[in-house]
């Protein structure tokens, strides 16, 4: 019969070797955020996407809300309605074209 001969054994992970390399990884992250090779405007241009269809949303809306109770309670259907949707849209867009000229500096 053939007898079962030992093999190789693996090499034993190194505890030097893994914070070796975590501390190489966690210095290739600090160096690409001081030379600016990481891309963080991402976040702050979805944050003002996001800010500007609020605005769009709650100017439209508030302006509808707040005409359409007007019209209820003083009987002017709608023309109330139509001024303050038409002027919140004009609200919203003047939030809007201010937040894209502060950010563009």
């Amino acid at each position: 019969m053939a007898e079962i001969e030992p093999g190789l054994e693996p090499l034993k992970e190194d505890a030097r070797l893994n914070a070796l390399d975590e501390r190489l990884r966690q210095a290739k992250s600090d160096e690409a955020i001081r030379t600016g090779a990481v891309d963080s405007t991402g976040d702050a241009s979805y944050r003002l996407g996001n800010r500007v269809l609020a605005e769009l949303i709650g100017s439209m809306v508030g302006g509808a809300v707040i005409g359409a109770t007007l019209d209820w309670l003083l009987g002017t259907s709608p023309w109330l309605l139509l001024v303050l949707l038409f002027l919140g849209i004009a609200s919203a867009f003047r939030n809007i074209i201010r937040l894209s000229n502060k950010r563009s500096k």
